[in-house]
């Protein structure tokens, strides 16, 4: 997942926009307005603000509140006001919503569920999450802005909507919400990490035990700003926890189940880098190339022959579990393993027999 700097200003913006902007929020357009639950407890707006937007950062948050354009019942506020019940708040840019960007178009997709409220897709590897920069069309988004046009459906997609996202190259389950009060429900559900979720990941080498949990601050990479990188001392990006538990060995890799206690950008794919088990051909964590094993060309050739079946990171949104916002009962996911995977697991325990 990666900023989007669609629902809040920048450095870069923020300084090239300050005479406008401070300029009594003329010319601003909305990108985004709630209504505060009649049941919300006290909660810096920065804080509250980054629960239904987790696509930016909350220096991004305060950077707009600063700039004065986060207004709360008529009135700009600081990132320090403490949002309460019934409050009416929106978030004012200086450029209108990207509304043009997102087309409908038709794209295959496998929706497991789906309701007045909410739906569920089982996700495509390949296939990008929203429009951004060099993916404006052809994603999951532009697939749903189809799929409700044909039903007639009303979803403004940039204002609710996704409440997770995935990577391109990550498959599995993902929920949408499709009106406001569902994206606040669920929003905070993943804010409290209340839903159920696992991952199954293909892992390089024999991981040493069984069941383990991975700790560690996941920031940016301090030389590879594609990465993110693992800092045990905490002394730069976020708390993150990931907990595993081994599924199948395969000598030279490994299946693990993946739960994360946080979730955080390539969260599976920087901590398990950090351990020493990158996951099986992860390109951008070098991992495509064959980390574990005898160096004979039989070896090597059967490697090459497992990345053509699996062409990508093997990561998996096994499971998807969380309270239904209306009716209040709990829904329950699962998604078989995808056949890329499937096929890569039949290749190495035939291998492994022979």
């Amino acid at each position: 997942m990666t900023d989007d700097n669609e629902d809040f200003l920048d450095e870069e913006f923020l300084d090239s926009h300050a005479t406008d902007i401070d300029d009594e929020n003329k010319g601003l357009y909305e990108h985004f307005n709630i209504t505060a639950d009649n049941k919300q407890e006290p909660l810096r707006i920065d804080k509250y603000l980054l629960i239904f937007r987790q696509n930016s950062s909350r220096n991004k948050i305060s950077q707009t509140c600063r700039a004065g354009n986060v207004v709360v019942n008529g009135v700009p506020v600081k990132q320090n006001y403490r949002v309460k019940p019934g409050d009416k708040i929106s978030v004012l840019l200086a450029h209108p919503p990207r509304q043009n960007v997102i087309i409908p178009q038709d794209i295959p997709i496998n929706i497991v569920y789906e309701d007045d409220d909410l739906i569920v897709v089982d996700k495509d590897a390949g296939m990008v999450v929203h429009p951004g920069f060099g993916n404006w069309d052809g994603t999951l988004v532009n697939a749903l802005a189809f799929h409700f046009q044909k039903k007639g459906e009303q979803s403004d997609l940039d204002r609710v909507g996704l409440v997770h996202r995935i990577d391109k190259d990550t498959s599995g389950l993902l929920v949408i919400a499709k009106n406001e009060y569902a994206l606040s429900f669920l929003a905070k559900q993943f804010f409290e990490r209340k839903t159920r979720r696992l991952y199954w990941a293909f892992v390089w080498g024999n991981v040493q035990d069984d069941e383990g949990t991975i700790t560690g601050h996941i920031g940016r990479h301090p030389k590879n700003r594609m990465q993110m990188h693992t800092y045990v001392d905490g002394s730069q990006g976020k708390h993150a926890v990931t907990h595993y538990k081994v599924l199948e060995r395969f000598r030279y890799m490994t299946w693990v189940e993946c739960k994360l206690e946080t979730g955080r950008t390539h969260q599976i794919r920087a901590h398990f880098k950090h351990i020493g088990h990158t996951l099986f051909n992860d390109e951008r964590y070098e991992g495509n190339v064959a980390l574990r094993g005898v160096n004979l060309p039989k070896y090597k050739q059967f490697i090459k022959n497992v990345f053509e079946i699996l062409p990508r990171h093997a990561l998996h949104a096994h499971t998807l579990g969380f309270i239904h916002p209306t009716t209040k009962k709990e829904l329950y996911f699962e998604s078989p393993m995808p056949k890329d995977m499937a096929d890569a697991v039949k290749k190495w325990r035939n291998y492994l027999e022979n």
